[in-house]
C-alpha cells in the first residue's frame, strides 16, 4: 500500500495490526506514529484532540483490564490509497477487570464486550476516529445497571456542572476525513432497511432478514429471531419516537472468501419523550452514535438476507444525557 509500512499485506491486515501491537504487545509508544499529532477521537461520552489524549485513555484502559485481549472479527473499509480509507473495525474484547476505575473499585470479573472503531487512515496515520464501546454491556457483568453507572460517572466528575458532557451536536468537530463511504450494493440495502426500521415500517424485517438471524446488540444483547430483533430496534426508536434519523457513513463490501457485509455510522438526535428501554419519558435531549454492521447471505436460492448483524450504541452516554436533565 503506497505510504503505508510495506509489513502489512493491506488495509484491513494493518487495522488488525496496529491494534494488537497497541494493545497487547503493550506498543502504546507506536500511537505517536499510528495516530497523527492533531487526530480527532469521538466517543459517545466525549471528544478528545491529539495523539497524547488517545495515549492516556490506552493506559488507563490497560489499568483496569491488563489483560485485554482485541480480537478483531471484521474490518469493512471503504477508499483508496491516494485519498485514504475508512474502515469500520469490529472488535471482540476479553479483559479482567483488576484496576480501580470508573467501573468502581477492581472486581477480579472476567468481561467480554464489543467495541466498533471507524478510523481514517491515510499514509501509515490515523487522523479521524468514530468509536463505540459497549459500556452498557460491561456495566452489567461489573454488577451496574448503566443507569447507576452513569449516575457515578457524573459524580465522580464533579457533578452536574463540572463534568464531562457526552458528545453532541455542539461539541462534534469535524476532522479531516469527509467521506461518506461507498455506493456498494450492499450498504445501499442496509441502509434501506433501517431507514424503514426507523420509519415504523417494521415488517420490513421479516422482509429483509433470515428468520433465524443473529444479532448481538449494545448492552450485551443476544437476539435469536425475527421477534428478538424487532424487540430491540423498537424497544430503542419508542425512547425518542420524534428524534431525527441520519446516516452519517455507510460501506458496502463483497470479498473474495467472505460474505457480503456492510457497515453503517448513524446518528438519532432528539428529546427522550416515549416509553422504551430508557423509562419513563424525560423530555432530555439526546445524541445517540449508533455503528452497526450485518452480513448477508441465501440459505435460500436466490433470497439474501441479513444473517449476522451487530448493533452498538452507549447506553451509560445516553444514561448519563438524561440524568443530566433530570438530576
Amino acid at each position: 500500500m503506497k505510504g503505508f509500512d510495506p509489513k502489512f499485506k493491506d488495509f484491513p491486515d494493518y487495522i488488525l495490526g496496529i491494534t494488537k501491537e497497541i494493545w497487547e504487545d503493550r506498543g502504546i509508544s507506536t500511537l505517536q506514529e499510528y495516530y497523527g499529532k492533531d487526530m480527532f477521537l469521538r466517543m459517545p461520552l466525549g471528544t478528545s484532540r491529539g495523539n497524547s489524549g488517545v495515549i492516556a485513555k490506552t493506559m488507563e484502559t490497560l489499568v483496569e483490564f491488563p489483560d485485554r485481549e482485541l480480537l478483531g472479527e471484521d474490518v469493512i473499509w471503504s477508499g483508496d490509497e491516494d485519498n485514504g480509507m475508512l474502515s469500520s473495525h469490529r472488535l471482540f474484547c476479553t479483559g479482567t477487570h483488576l484496576g480501580d476505575s470508573m467501573f468502581g473499585p477492581a472486581t477480579g470479573k472476567k468481561v467480554v464486550f464489543r467495541a466498533i472503531a471507524d478510523c481514517y487512515a491515510i499514509n501509515n496515520s490515523i487522523t479521524d476516529e468514530w468509536l463505540v464501546r459497549d459500556y452498557g454491556g460491561i456495566a452489567k457483568q461489573l454488577g451496574w445497571t448503566s443507569k447507576t453507572l452513569a449516575g457515578k460517572i457524573i459524580e465522580d466528575e464533579g457533578g452536574p456542572d463540572q463534568c464531562n458532557k457526552p458528545l453532541n451536536r455542539l461539541n462534534y468537530e469535524e476532522g479531516p476525513y469527509k467521506g461518506r463511504g461507498n455506493e456498494n450494493e450492499w450498504g445501499c440495502k442496509y441502509a434501506d432497511t433501517i431507514d424503514k426500521i426507523m420509519s415504523a415500517e417494521l415488517s420490513v424485517i421479516q422482509d429483509d432478514y433470515d428468520r433465524a438471524i443473529h444479532g448481538e446488540y449494545a448492552g450485551s444483547v443476544l437476539a435469536r429471531g425475527w421477534h428478538e430483533v424487532d424487540k430491540f430496534w423498537i424497544g430503542l426508536r419508542s425512547s425518542f419516537p420524534a428524534a431525527k434519523f441520519s446516516i452519517e457513513h455507510q460501506i458496502g463490501r463483497q470479498d473474495e472468501n467472505m460474505p457480503p457485509r456492510a457497515a453503517l455510522r448513524w446518528i438519532l438526535e432528539g428529546k427522550h419523550d416515549g416509553w422504551g428501554v430508557f423509562g419513563k419519558p424525560t423530555g432530555a435531549d439526546v445524541y445517540i452514535m449508533g455503528m452497526a454492521h450485518v452480513e448477508y447471505g441465501a440459505l435460500v436460492t436466490g433470497i439474501p438476507k441479513i444473517r449476522k448483524e451487530y448493533v452498538l450504541y452507549d447506553e451509560v452516554a445516553i444514561w448519563k444525557q438524561i440524568l443530566l436533565k433530570t438530576g
